[in-house]
């Protein structure tokens, strides 16, 4: 019944967490893919995972589309927290960089292309924002992982199943 509540205060810990520079990494599941949470709280009484294989059922579709806007209108909430945080010559979110997305691109077929992703934050500028990206198909989500990493000042050659050079960020 609380899980607005813990979401909400999860993200504020992580927030509390850049400010206080106790960290500048956090990895957080909103929810697990297999769940049963419910949704009464934005009118979606139904468990999540049944409503995430909607078996083209419209009903069930405009459900998950209910619970999916929730989720990035709190992970919204989280980033306009991070923008109004002051931070040296900036906001928390000019200096940070933030992978949001999902594992799967259509859940109830279990595909994982085209994998919804967004990466946001400035990266002390080494990042270039308010653009749209795409890749070749298939490129590895591991891509732009690495990406990340060196964009992040830690350069490797290799993540799981990377295919090339990180690419543009």
């Amino acid at each position: 019944e609380a899980f607005e509540e813990r979401l909400a205060l999860m993200f504020d810990l992580a927030a509390l967490a850049y400010q206080a520079n106790v960290t500048r990494v956090f990895s957080m599941m909103i929810t697990r893919e297999a769940s049963n949470i419910t949704y009464s709280h934005i009118g979606v009484p139904d468990a999540f995972h049944p409503v995430s294989h909607h078996q083209n059922n419209a009903q069930k579709m405009a459900k998950l589309v209910k619970i999916q806007t929730y989720h990035s209108q709190m992970f919204a909430k989280f980033l306009a927290k991070l923008q109004a945080m002051p931070d040296g010559d900036g906001s928390m979110l000019d200096h940070s960089l933030i992978l949001y997305g999902s594992n799967m691109s259509n859940s109830n077929l279990h595909n994982h292309f085209p994998l919804p992703i967004a990466v946001v934050g400035g990266a002390n500028g080494k990042v270039k924002g308010n653009q749209h990206l795409r890749y070749p198909d298939h490129t590895p989500i591991a891509n732009v992982l690495l990406a990340i990493l060196e964009r992040s000042g830690i350069p490797d050659e290799k993540i799981g199943d990377s295919t090339a050079e990180p690419i543009a960020l």
